[in-house]
């Protein structure tokens, strides 16, 4: 729990960093912008198809047609449910531009600050990146899909996105994070053995979605705090495994203005 707060520590104090603040901004507010869009839109269609939906089911439909009050009780529940959705689809489509593009731009200069003594074996790519974002937003899509139908009681909604948008943080931001230092057995296996603290993290950053404003940069900021936790991981295992680190203040190593 200590590193997990001291990331998030490291997290707010490279906000402050030349050219990062932009970075976290501005992946929220396209995916804000597109969600809004297609809210508008289609939110009439919808909701009533979700309703209608859920009409269907032998033991809501009976209760349902019991009286218009229920009716109306259950078009509201509905309502909220589509509302608290929208939520984790704003979260994961700037998710996903976070770890397609802004990601590795902010780990660039991190780094170079913060991490220059970790040498640099490259055991994940662009490529790589671009495939495990997609799947999880594929997978996280289909969860959260299969999950609606228990939005409608209350609390549950709330519950199933934060654990879901934490899976696909420690999912998508894990591999991101580790690609250009770690090897690829490093990659494989701290992921696995630190996917706990991940999970952990990755919900830590979800909570932050449902903080007005705060929310445009929570997943670029969930970002910055999964760099920061799993490249001091990595310095770690490399000490106690005896890898030698690099002399991060030697001649020629280029330093980033403070």
């Amino acid at each position: 729990m200590k590193e997990i707060l001291i990331a998030f520590g490291r997290a707010t104090r490279s906000l402050f960093q030349r050219d990062i603040f932009w970075h976290l901004l501005w992946p929220g507010l396209v995916s804000m912008l597109i969600w809004t869009v297609v809210a508008v839109l289609a939110w009439v269609p919808v909701t009533d198809w979700i309703f209608a939906w859920v009409g269907g089911w032998s033991f809501v439909g009976s209760w349902i047609s019991a009286s218009e009050a229920t009716a109306a009780v259950t078009l509201v529940l509905v309502k909220i449910a589509v509302a608290l959705a929208l939520v984790p689809l704003v979260y994961v489509t700037a998710a996903l531009i976070v770890a397609a593009i802004a990601l590795p731009m902010m780990l660039e200069r991190v780094a170079r600050r913060d991490y220059a003594d970790i040498e640099q074996r490259k055991g994940g790519s662009n490529l790589g990146s671009a495939w495990n974002s997609i799947l999880a937003g594929v997978l996280f899509l289909i969860a959260l899909i299969v999950s609606l139908p228990f939005w409608l009681i209350p609390g549950v909604g709330l519950l199933a996105s934060v654990f879901l948008t934490g899976w696909l943080n420690q999912r998508a931001f894990g591999y991101d994070a580790l690609m250009l230092h770690a090897d690829d057995e490093e990659l494989d296996r701290l992921r696995r053995d630190w996917r706990p603290q991940m999970l952990l993290l990755g919900g830590g950053s979800a909570l932050l979605a449902y903080v007005p404003v705060v929310n445009l940069v929570a997943p670029a900021y969930a970002g910055l705090a999964f760099v920061h936790y799993l490249l001091d991981r990595l310095r770690q295992d490399r000490l106690v495994r005896g890898v030698t680190l690099l002399d991060a203040e030697a001649p020629g190593r280029e330093q980033i203005p403070q």
